[in-house]
């Protein structure tokens, strides 16, 4: 199974709120490039499919981190499959169309200037970033204050939020401590240069 497939599989099979499969349609369109961007220009996920692999990656490192005893037991989280898939594999919606191949100059072992391929960031809607995720998906379904909650602050402590905002969401909506930890598990384990 292609990582295509499994996203689609796991999205029809754990999604099934009014109008997500209008933006599972809008995603497998010629209007979107998600199954072919990169999740970066230059780091975690900068290849063609990186968005896609980075997604699934962030929807295991979330099911897995749920999964855990103590994190069921004593901290007491408990959300649905459809919460949990919806939140992982849309946070990053941000990033739909966004970069276009490009190229940079670097440096080899020996000096000598050499022009690479890489992606450029050009946002065609610039309205943030965990934001403009929510704002997308709410154009198609209508998503919990948990999910909405939990993307819009996946990036945690490393975005530009002040940090007490980001301390009282994720005290507040947990799902948005648990992507969070997740989105930085994916990013810095799995898909570290």
């Amino acid at each position: 199974m292609t990582n295509k497939e499994r996203f689609i599989d796991i999205y029809q099979s754990k999604i099934k709120r009014e109008g997500a499969d209008k933006l599972l349609e809008y995603l497998l369109s010629p209007q979107s490039d998600f199954f072919v961007a990169p999740a970066s220009a230059r780091f975690h996920g900068s290849y063609a499919g990186g968005l896609l692999d980075h997604s699934l990656n962030v929807y295991d490192c979330l099911v897995d981190y749920l999964a855990r005893p103590r994190v069921k037991e004593l901290y007491g989280l408990d959300f649905s499959e459809e919460s949990v898939a919806i939140s992982a594999l849309l946070h990053d919606l941000c990033k739909v169309n966004c970069y276009k191949p490009g190229s940079r100059n670097v440096k080899d072992e020996n000096g000598v200037w050499h022009s690479v391929p890489t992606f450029e960031f050009s946002d065609p809607l610039p309205y943030g970033h965990g934001e403009k995720s929510v704002y997308i998906a709410s154009g198609y379904m209508r998503l919990t204050r948990d999910e909405a909650f939990a993307i819009r602050y996946h990036m945690g402590f490393s975005g530009s939020e002040d940090p007490r905002t980001v301390g009282d969401v994720l005290e507040k909506y947990p799902l948005a401590f648990a992507l969070s930890v997740a989105d930085m598990e994916a990013s810095y384990f799995l898909e570290k240069k």
